[in-house]
């Protein structure tokens, strides 16, 4: 399917790692021009690299997110280099495990983190996407609808996200723009692997964790979600705004009876 995309001025903020980087080679396959925001020039290198072995368009702008300034000066630059900016991806952001016995500081912290760069940067390019009539997509997370215990900071940030979503969404509408977020729940990153490493069998925690996804017994895949915040952005989703999809195997809204085995259940 040609989504209309090709040429299209896409920025994605942590886009050179996990979910991120499954974005950032999504839309450079169905020709946009993507820009990286983010501190990892490296892996950002190997994605433009790769990209342009097949002629696809991937460029990168060192950009601290929790810096207002360096946000600004991205925003600018890119529309110096690239002409308009018509797609924005809040992709950026870490699960820190900030717990409510934590010093206020390190919430703080971590709205800081995890929120205020997406408004930082719909602020600075909001006058860029109303020419273009653009569309803006959140990747968000299950945990501010689920709870997960031990992550008040993140939670709370993903909870303001879903927030910012549909009243953006009431905002631009004036403008054309479109506004929805991706909400995964299980899926592979290297943050993940890294935490599965650390379980005492890595094997049995993937075997349990699969267990609780209703559809296939399988994680989410890295691609998948990447489809599906392509799709969002792309004429093909030309009346949806306001939206929060869940790309989760049907972990999030399903009966638990769907997702706990019948014989831990007391039916």
């Amino acid at each position: 399917m040609n989504l209309g995309l090709q040429g299209k001025v896409v920025l994605v903020t942590g886009g050179a790692r996990g979910i991120g980087a499954g974005i950032t080679s999504a839309f450079a396959a169905e020709g946009a021009q993507v820009v990286i925001l983010g501190r990892n020039l490296q892996e950002a290198e190997e994605l433009i690299q790769k990209a342009a072995a097949v002629n696809q368009t991937i460029s990168q702008i060192f950009t601290e997110l929790t810096d207002h300034d360096s946000v600004k000066n991205t925003v600018d630059e890119t529309v110096s280099r690239l002409g308009r900016i018509d797609i924005i991806v809040n992709n950026a952001g870490v699960n820190d495990a900030v717990k409510i016995t934590d010093p206020v500081e390190k919430f703080e912290s971590s709205i800081r983190k995890n929120l205020i760069p997406v408004f930082s940067l719909v602020h600075f390019a909001y006058p860029h996407l109303r020419q273009s009539k653009g569309n803006i997509v959140n990747i968000g997370s299950k945990t501010p609808e689920t709870g997960q215990g031990g992550t008040s900071g993140y939670a709370a940030s993903k909870g303001g996200m879903n927030g910012l979503t549909r009243e953006w969404a009431v905002d631009f509408l004036k403008d054309g723009i479109r506004v929805n977020c991706v909400v995964p729940a299980e899926v592979i990153t290297p943050q993940y692997e890294r935490w599965l490493a650390s379980a005492p069998d890595p094997k049995e925690a993937l075997r349990s964790l699969n267990e609780t996804i209703p559809l296939g017994r399988r994680t989410t895949t890295i691609q998948e979600v990447a489809n599906m915040t392509v799709f969002l952005a792309s004429e093909c989703s030309s009346h949806t705004t306001g939206q929060i999809i869940h790309v989760d195997g049907g972990y999030v809204h399903l009966d638990r009876a769907c997702t706990v085995p019948v014989t831990h259940l007391n039916l």
